[in-house]
Order: structure tokens, then sequence, then C-alpha cells
């Protein structure tokens, strides 16, 4: 921190990321060199051999250049132990130890070679265990040099060689004469295309085209306008993130003012809606959930899913129902039978067409609670991410709705997309000719849940009684109009930690923000960051104890630290448009502020009693509002709270609670 230079570029490596890899490479060194050291030493005067004089050359060499290694790695990992992430200063002759480790490389190199040469040598008749031990040597040295060579593709920066012009503060150019433009211009364009060839590869399996084309440019540019300003590795990410949770960990814990507590209360009206929203949540989350089809179903029955979907009932295509797009063997429609309880005949349209922008759905008949249920899936292709990712705003023009506002384009796409084929296809015309007392309802999880909202957004106008359930829906979804004008046939539910419904831009800003302020207030080593918080993840026990922006400190003592952030913040973020003389942490951001649709409804793990052979976890439901999650939490939950099963098995465990309670 900020990134190594050597060889004239920057490289995603900080110079103190050395510790715990040079270490590991020490250990295996020393090893290597103890045993070549016995070997040597049992069979000193055994060398009489054909080619055993060139065997006691390679051998005694060998030991000379381990000592050199283990010498030049010791160094190394001195070095890089000292300092602070924001402190480079007592690492700053790492590079030319650097440069004289990888000049070991060359030795070693060509000794590798001599070795593998000695043991192809078909006149060589040395002992079998001394043969043996050369030919273990000759891989070691082999694999080492590969590995390494790995590691140098994984920590090359395509922008290194230009870096340090794109990243440098406008206060030290004048970007006002048109060379210096002309300059950023280029370097801004050649970050753009290497996002660009970086999604294309992650994307590579797909078939790729004019949609998709954009979709990468548009992905790569967010990309780089987030990555930009800051000069952070991963490790030093990694490490922000290890304190952030800690950090927030020791908030938790602080007991809570009695007034903040008694605010909270609920009357008993806003309970018994809550009551009956939990229980319907919980049915429609099954249909949600089905609309993963086969993988879900697999992966919440993982010994007897395969069995049950190759029986006969799954082997025949429904007559009664519409299906579009590939469903082999029918493992989908089968799997979202067995989910819901529907029969054949309950299904109006299914569709597993899956594109960028168009996502899979499908239309039944829940004969149980009245409505004509539209399930959207949520993410789960390649496709899918890509709309994800598509998180430019855009209007969302709708006639006699004045709270138009911005909304997440790609979600709106596929929104878009559905919407087409249910009114222009006629679909919904047919279930209402099928039922046409039932409701309209729709439901989604994840990215189903954000296409959903909008969706029922569209249709408000011709279905006034609608009404939409979104789990898990991504948090930059909705324009705060819009957000206000979905409370009245919107109910989003959010399970604890969920990262994905605290996914916005001003959010993510916001955690880059936090991430750079902890690092630079830390006053420990990375290495150290790193191990504790390994341990604290594992084995859990208390937060550690490191200074933070939230410790209490005066402002005097904060001035040193802030310096610190200013340095890892190498220019102004594009969100974070500050006035003269105004740090551009604390300003307001030029992202425009998403929301998570409709009344949101907030699942906590109350309390968890885990024994050996099983786990009893309970769970508390209240409503909540949009600036709950206005900040993103971070623990290992973050991803687990967002698992369609996961949110099943709560509402399930709420739903069940509340209706014992009132049975008693």
């Amino acid at each position: 921190m900020p990134g190594l230079v050597v060889f004239g570029r920057r490289w995603a490596i900080g110079s103190d990321d050395f510790v715990l890899p040079g270490s590991f490479e020490l250990f295996l060194r020393l090893l290597w060199w103890i045993g070549i050291l016995v070997l040597y030493t049992v069979h000193k005067g055994q060398f009489n051999c054909p080619g055993g004089g060139l065997l006691h050359s390679y051998l005694l060499v060998l030991l000379i250049l381990l000592a050199a290694i283990i010498c030049a790695l010791s160094a190394l990992v001195y070095i890089s132990m000292q300092g602070t992430i924001s402190n480079p200063g007592p690492r700053k002759s790492l590079p030319k130890l650097l440069y004289t480790r990888l000049l070991l490389y060359l030795p070693e190199f060509i000794w590798a070679v001599v070795g593998a040469v000695w043991v192809s040598d078909s006149s060589v008749h040395c002992e079998k265990t001394v043969i043996n031990a050369i030919i273990g040597t000759v891989i070691a040295s082999w694999v080492i040099i590969v590995f390494t060579i790995i590691g140098v593709l994984i920590v090359f920066d395509p922008l290194g060689g230009k870096k340090t012009f794109y990243l440098t503060d406008g206060v030290n150019r004048n970007l006002e004469s048109s060379q210096s433009g002309q300059l950023l211009y280029n370097v801004k364009n050649t970050a753009t295309r290497v996002w660009e060839k970086r999604i294309r590869l992650m994307c590579c399996c797909i078939v790729q085209d004019d949609d998709h084309r954009v979709a990468f440019t548009s992905i790569a540019e967010l990309f780089r306008t987030y990555f930009s300003d800051t000069d952070l590795v991963p490790s030093d990410i990694a490490a922000g993130l290890i304190l952030l949770h800690q950090e927030q960990d020791k908030m938790e814990s602080c007991p809570k003012e009695p007034e903040e507590v008694l605010c909270h209360s609920p009357s008993s009206h806003v309970t018994d809606d809550l009551d009956i929203e939990l229980e319907n949540a919980a049915h429609y989350m099954l249909f949600a959930a089905a609309a993963y089809g086969w993988p879900y179903y697999i992966y919440t029955n993982p010994f007897t899913a395969l069995c049950k979907l190759n029986g006969g009932c799954c082997g025949n295509r429904p007559t009664d129902s519409d299906i579009t797009g590939s469903d082999r063997r029918n493992f989908h429609f089968g799997s979202i039978l067995k989910i819901t309880g529907l029969q054949y005949r309950d299904f109006i349209h299914i569709s597993f067409h899956n594109k960028i922008y168009e996502i899979p759905f499908f239309v039944a008949l829940d004969h149980k609670k009245e409505a004509i249920v539209v399930a959207v899936r949520g993410t789960l292709s390649f496709e899918d991410i890509l709309t994800d990712l598509s998180a430019d705003c855009e209007d969302l023009t709708l006639e006699d709705v004045l709270e138009n506002g911005f909304v997440h384009k790609g979600i709106t796409q596929a929104a878009s997309y559905i919407y087409q084929k249910l009114i222009n296809d006629g679909i919904l015309n047919q279930a209402f000719t099928i039922a046409p007392e039932y409701k309209l309802l729709i439901v989604g999880h994840s990215l189903g849940g954000g296409t959903a909202s909008i969706l029922a957004i569209m249709l408000r106008n011709s279905f006034p009684t609608l009404k939409c359930y979104a789990f898990s829906p991504p948090g930059g979804l909705l324009s705060k109009t819009l957000a206000d004008y979905t409370k009245h046939f919107i109910v989003s539910v959010i399970l604890g930690k969920d990262l994905v419904a605290r996914l916005s831009m001003p959010n993510m800003e916001d955690l880059k923000r936090r991430i750079v302020r902890i690092v630079a207030n830390c006053n420990r080593p990375k290495y150290q960051i790193l191990l504790r918080g390994c341990w604290y993840e594992v084995f859990g026990g208390d937060p550690d104890n490191f200074p933070t922006e939230l410790d209490g400190r005066n402002q005097d003592a904060l001035t040193q630290p802030l310096l610190a952030e200013e340095s890892l913040m190498v220019h102004r973020s594009p969100s974070y448009n500050a006035l003269d003389g105004e740090s551009h942490l604390n300003s307001p951001p030029q992202y425009p502020h998403l929301y998570l649709p409709g009344k949101i409804i907030h699942i906590v793990e109350e309390s968890s009693s885990r024994r050996l052979c099983s786990s009893d976890i309970k769970y508390t439901a209240s409503w909540s509002n949009e600036t709950v999650f206005s900040s993103i939490l971070i623990s290992p939950k973050m991803i687990t709270d967002h698992m369609p099963d996961v949110v099943l098995n709560a509402l399930n465990s709420l739903s069940q609670e509340r209706g014992s309670c009132i049975s008693c």
C-alpha cells in the first residue's frame, strides 16, 4: 500500500504482501536445505559411481544457492513486516531485495535444467536414494518457478505503466492543456478497454451479440470509474473488510439506550398486519424459489432430487401449459411442480428463455390464495449477472403515474421484456379468462424480486388490486418518489445482513470510503490484521481492539491518519464532487440514491442455540425503512442471508412460531 512499483510499473500487490507467501516459501526452502545437507553429509564419501562427480558438484552448488535464497527471503519477509498499510516508508528498500530474489531465479532455473539432464542420463548408476532425491529437487524447483510465474501474472496490472499519470491529483497537472486532457482521456479509454476484456473473458462461454457488447462497455465503464480513484491492492481491501467486520461487531455488542428500544415497540394493529404479511410471504416465497428450477431443487434435496425428477411424473411434457425455452428432460418444470405442489393444469405459461435483459418466469394459478401468480427467477446465469451489473440509471416513464423517477437500467429492461410477454402475448388475459375472480400476485427473489417490483409498477394501472412480494431485492432499484409510491402494493422481505439488499452505487462508494479510512487509521501491519482476522472469522472470540474513526479520539489525534487517508484516495472520485477546500471524502455523491421498493419487512436472527446434531435458530421480524439499509454490513452472513433456501426457512420458522402462539 500503495501498489508496489518495480520495473518501472505499478503492480497489484503491496510492499507488505510478501510476509505470508514469503514465510511459506522460506519454510519450504529451509526443509529443502536441511534435506539436501543431510543427503550430502551421509553420502559425502560415496560419489564414486558413474556420474558421481557431477552429483557432488550439483549438491554443493545447490546448498549454496538455497542458502542465498533463504537469506534473500528472510530479508524480504523481515522488511515486508515493517510499517503499516498507509506507512510504507520502512519498506522502501524492499524493491532492491525483490530484484535480488528475482535474480536468484536465474541460477535456480539453470541448476534445475542441470539436475534434469543428470537424472535423464542413462550412464548414471548411482544409489537409488540419491537419484530419487535429485528427482524430487528438480520437481520442487520447477514447481516453485511455475507458481512464481503464475503469481506474477496474477498481480500484473495492465494499467501499471500508465497508472501514475492516471491517478495523479489534478493539482499537480494542468488539465486545461489539450495535451494533458488528451493523455487522461486516452488512459481512461485504456482502463475501460481492460475491464471490458476481463468481462468478455469471464463471459466467453456465452453467445455474444450487440446487447452483450453494449452491456460489456457499460459495466466496464462502471468498474473503471469505481476503482480509478484509490491506490488499493486486493489485500488492502481484504484487511479493510476484516477491520470493518470487527468494528461492526463491537458496535453491535454495545447496549442500546432505553429510549431506542422503546421507540420500536409496535402497536397491535401493526403487529396483526405484520403477521398476515409474514404468512403470505412464507407462502409466496415457495413460488419465488421454484422459479430457479432444478438447481434449487437439487441444492435443497441433494440425495433424493435426481431420483424424484427421473420418475415417471416428470417424464411427460404437460399439454395445458405453454412452455418456451430449453428444458431438457423436463427437469425445470418437474422441480417447479415438486416445490410448489401445483398440478399441470395450474400453469398458464412457463418461460425458460434466458438472455441478457430477458429472464425466465412462469404464470400459475394459486387456488389456495385465489391468485394468479407471476414468479420471476433470480440470478442463475452469466446473462443474469450482466443484467444485474447494468446498473446505470434511467427514467421510468409511465402514463397516469406522477411519481416517475430513476430506476435500475438492466432490471427495468428485464421487467419490460416480461411486461411485453404478459400483455402483448395475451398471457394475463388467458389467466383471467380461466379465473376472473382471482387477484394478480407478482413475486421474485434477488434479481427476480427487483424485476417483479418494476413489473408491478408497470402493471399497476391495468390491475389496481395487484400485489408484489419482493424477496431480497437489490438495494439500488428505485428513486425515492417511486419507492414511496410502491408502499401501497409492494412488500420487500430482507433477511439479516443481506448484501444484495444494500447494494447501490452510493453504498459502494461509502464502503470504499470506510475501507480507506479504517486502514489508514489502523496502526498494525497488514499481516497481523489478516492473521487475527482469519482467526476471528473461524474461531470467534472478542473483536480485536484497534484504532478506528469511531473510537472517540479528538480531532488532533486524527490529523495524521487523515493525512494518510488522503494519500490513499489519489484523486477525486466521480461520485464525490467536493467544494473548494472541502475533503472529497465527506462530500455528497453524484450518483442518485436508489432505494428498496415498497414496505420493508426486516427479519433478524434473534438467537441461535447450536448443538452437536441440531441447530435451533430463532428469528424476529419487524417493519423497517430504507435508511436501515443505507450502509453495507460486513459479515460472513452477508451472502448466506441472501440465499433463497435460508430466506424460506426463516419465513417458515416465523410463520410456524406465530401460528403456534395464536393457537396457544
